[in-house]
């Protein structure tokens, strides 16, 4: 549709990016009816809400309707604050539709017995019913633009394409049992490739229910650390189009741009999580999953997380961490064959093994809502918010290895989004 902007050196300057949006604005005006589909307020360093503002501007005086559904998945729904801090003033507020994953969706189709157990080798061997928000198949949309940034993922491996409609627009189902496969791979097995048992699944979902409604996706690869001066990750190159190839070339460039290899296991890690942006456990995990794979046995893994308020952004999944703990993956096994709750809810005993350091490792939280009890429970360790910050002076370090005035060492990380650390 568009030909990929790939910058060799350095990264796009916002003309380049400007040139590539005028291009496929210009393939755009020719619909009526366009849905675009970006990420939320939890992705907001991709600046893809920049991307979908510059995009509404150039083509709104052209088009019959544009709505904007944020791709939430389980995820809390956007509050009008975090619409303005994400995608600006330019867009009006009505223009936007909430995603409800247990409300809004119909059942396109299903995956049969015989896949779910090729693909889990025989440990799940239940169908599931594959359930995608209705609008997705509403003949009011002559063309649907799934805007996202490839990065690691925890349960898919490489992050967007497929999954941005298959889970950010799906249903309980197949969010909880795709969630659920991909703990069963084991998360280490999984973070970083592109093509895993739980991509497979999503690519069948896309060829077998999705063929014929009218997607095209966008998708950027960007960089590990944020720029200063626009608070965003830059881009490094973006991919325009249908068909798969689209997304296996920005796999092959994400996975140059944003693993990186550290030199040896370390020995302790101290996170940092931005209150604006992390309120629970369920998004702030992402701490533990990016950087697991480089944190050495027994080493230990600190984070200091002032706006983590909850553990789960839906209320039940929020009583079942809370319930159950992070506990790994024998214990959590064990309590989903036992209790019914958490075989309805398979992404949530997903998560409670992702967040697991399997004792391999310690994690300790830090936060101002959770109470030291709480913390304690979801089997973690606690370390009270103003100590942590007086130990480790989050704001007077680098990125990368620094020294506490005991002269111990540790590795700092601003924001755990962006990249995925490995030894």
């Amino acid at each position: 549709m568009v030909k990929p902007l790939i910058k060799e050196s350095g990264y796009l300057t916002e003309e380049e990016i400007d040139k590539i949006l005028i291009e496929l604005s210009e393939k755009l005006k020719k619909y009526d009816n366009i849905l675009i589909i970006p990420p939320d307020i939890t992705r907001k360093h991709s600046g893809i809400g920049n991307i979908t503002s510059k995009l509404y501007k150039m083509i709104k005086d052209y088009i019959n309707n544009i709505d904007i559904m944020p791709a939430l998945g389980t995820h809390d729904e956007m509050k009008e604050q975090d619409l303005i801090e994400m995608f600006g003033n330019e867009i009006p507020l009505d223009r936007f539709i909430v995603h409800k994953w247990r409300e809004d969706t119909i059942k396109v189709g299903e995956i049969s017995e015989s896949l779910i157990r090729e693909l889990s080798n025989d440990k799940m061997t239940d169908a599931i019913p594959v359930r995608i928000n209705k609008i997705i198949f509403d003949d009011k949309y002559d063309i649907i633009l799934s805007i996202g940034q490839v990065i690691p993922h925890g349960v898919v491996g490489m992050a967007n394409y497929t999954k941005n409609i298959v889970v950010g627009c799906g249903g309980e189902e197949i969010i909880n049992k795709s969630h659920f496969l991909g703990a069963l791979t084991g998360i280490e097995k999984v973070l970083g490739k592109g093509n895993t048992s739980v991509r497979k699944l999503y690519d069948h979902c896309q060829k077998k229910y999705l063929s014929d409604a009218p997607i095209i996706y966008m998708l950027t690869v960007n960089s590990t650390e944020i720029n200063p001066k626009t608070s965003l990750t830059d881009i490094k190159g973006i991919f325009i189009g249908k068909e798969r190839d689209v997304y296996e070339k920005a796999v092959k460039l994400s996975q140059k741009e944003n693993i990186i290899k550290a030199g040896k296991p370390l020995k302790k890690v101290v996170v940092y999580l931005d209150e604006k942006k992390f309120h629970s456990t369920w998004i702030g995990c992402k701490a533990i999953y990016r950087t697991r794979k480089a944190i050495a046995d027994d080493g230990e893994l600190i984070i200091i997380a002032p706006g983590i308020e909850k553990f789960g952004e839906d209320k039940e999944f929020d009583r079942l961490i809370r319930k159950y703990g992070y506990q790994g993956t024998e214990n959590t096994l064990e309590s989903v064959r036992e209790n019914k709750e958490l075989q309805d809810n398979l992404s949530a005993a997903a998560h409670l093994i992702h967040g697991s350091s399997e004792n391999r490792f310690k994690i300790t939280f830090s936060t101002k809502y959770l109470t030291e009890a709480e913390v304690k429970k979801a089997n973690f360790n606690y370390l009270p918010l103003q100590e942590a910050l007086e130990k480790y002076k989050i704001k007077e370090f680098d990125y990368g290895f620094n020294k506490l005035d005991s002269g111990e060492k540790i590795f700092y990380i601003d924001n755990p989004t962006t990249g995925l650390w490995v030894v």
